[in-house]
């Protein structure tokens, strides 16, 4: 059975900056800000969340099936998901527009500036959930605002269980949308900032929020994940790692984990360490969709790891 991952697609343009923004931008003067920087390493990706959702479950030899609106120039990326084996059928070309494009320069302090144009993005809700078959688990991750709204409500109406992944879409919805979302969800999964977030904009506490649904997974960077279900607070530990070389797209990793984890009914435990080694495997590789593995070698690592066999 296919999993329904509703979310963007996008071109992410990296810039490298061989410098500091701190030696350039001056405090006194951001009222008057006109700076420009050169930037001699570049390179663009592959990216979006459920891009990197279906890339990463397609590696662990699950079912992924995207849901998503792109743009005129979808084209290589096309390419890339026909030869990685994805399905494309609900990726839905929205003529006159861009796909996703970001823009992120960093500098030699590993800060950040990023524009996003969410281009083809924004007509997310042209989708419909009921225009796939044979899905037995989906999740709404980061998106365009309507879509995410309607493609929560779609599942919760059909009766297929998702999880609920806000991401950097959270600041597009109140207390009120955010409470909604977590009611017709089975499962959330939030980074530890989103869940003090989530906590303030909806005057709920975790625990409150955690026994509304299945299970909240809560990850926390270096420190591992949290895993709230039945009542009880699983630690969930980090694997190993070689080198920490690209942070981006590693919870996009981990919720691929946690997909592969649910339509597998593997445990909470065991669910938690599958996605805590995709993230560790992202890690160690720039961009979002640059690591591979064969599902044995994945097993492997796994046992190396957590001392004892997934399978």
């Amino acid at each position: 059975m296919s999993a329904l991952i509703c979310g963007s697609f996008a071109y992410d343009t990296i810039m490298v900056f061989h410098d500091r923004f701190r030696n350039h931008i001056l405090p006194e003067q951001v009222h008057i800000l006109n700076v420009s920087f050169l930037v001699p390493d570049m390179r663009r990706e592959f990216g979006g969340c459920a891009g990197n959702i279906a890339y990463n479950l397609k590696l662990l030899g699950g079912d992924p099936l995207p849901m998503a609106t792109v743009g005129d120039d979808f084209g290589p990326y096309a390419d890339w998901f026909t030869r990685c084996g994805i399905e494309q059928k609900h990726i839905k070309v929205i003529p006159g527009n861009f796909t996703g494009q970001a823009f992120i320069t960093t500098d030699m302090d590993d800060n950040q500036i990023t524009a996003f144009h969410p281009g083809a993005m924004s007509h997310a809700h042209e989708n419909r959930v009921t225009d796939a078959e044979g899905v037995s688990i989906g999740i709404v991750s980061p998106d365009g605002r309507e879509g995410m709204l309607e493609h929560a409500a779609q599942f919760a109406e059909a009766g297929i269980p998702f999880i609920f992944d806000p991401g950097q879409g959270m600041p597009m919805f109140d207390g009120e949308e955010l409470l909604r979302f977590v009611e017709q969800a089975s499962w959330v999964a939030l980074n530890d900032y989103e869940s003090q977030l989530l906590q303030e904009r909806t005057g709920k506490s975790l625990e409150e929020l955690a026994g509304m649904v299945r299970a909240m997974i809560v990850t926390r960077g270096a420190e591992g994940s949290r895993i709230y279900a039945d009542g009880t607070c699983i630690e969930v530990p980090t694997a190993r790692i070689e080198a920490a070389v690209d942070p981006t797209g590693c919870g996009d990793a981990y919720r691929a984990g946690l997909l592969y984890g649910l339509v597998n009914d593997l445990d909470w435990p065991t669910t938690g360490r599958v996605a805590a080694l995709m993230g560790a495997l992202k890690i160690e590789h720039h961009g979002t969709q640059n690591h591979r593995f064969t599902v044995e070698e994945f097993g492997e690592r796994f046992r190396e790891n957590f001392g004892y066999s997934m399978f």
